[in-house]
């Protein structure tokens, strides 16, 4: 049966949020117990800045305020950190990045530069391959 509803959890990483300089906006940290993939996807709005750019970058760890915080190898990560960032004529495009590492909390960080102007951007963390099915909803 092709039901992905019923076997994934969906976790707040940015709320929407208007960024009108160049402070980096850092999820929330996300824990993957119960679940072998991750996946963040990036809801960018309008970016009304002619020349900013947004990096992105995923850092793991096993404690639970990432205190021990690294950035993930290239090896654990599906797509790139470059392909997920974006720029000033990206306006209304998603992004996403997954993680296949083994550490069991996650993170997203984007950073903007040049930017001087709003900028609407959101960010939602998707857990996958849930080991208890079928995952609660609306999720907690």
């Amino acid at each position: 049966m092709r039901d992905l509803m019923n076997n994934i959890h969906v976790a707040r990483a940015i709320a929407p949020v208007s960024v009108a300089d160049n402070t980096a906006q850092v999820s929330q940290i996300i824990d993957r117990r119960g679940y072998d993939s991750l996946t963040f996807l990036i809801a960018i709005g309008a970016v009304a800045d002619a020349d900013a750019t947004f990096t992105v970058l995923v850092e793991e760890g096993d404690a639970a305020n990432l205190s021990d915080a690294a950035a993930v190898a290239d090896d654990d990560l599906i797509g790139t950190e470059v392909l997920a960032g974006f720029q000033f004529d990206d306006d209304n495009e998603p992004r996403k990045i997954g993680y296949r590492g083994a550490k069991r909390y996650v993170r997203l960080t984007i950073t903007p530069v040049n930017n001087a102007s709003a900028a609407l951007l959101a960010a939602v963390a998707v857990l996958g391959h849930a080991s208890i099915k079928p995952t609660a909803n609306p999720p907690a």
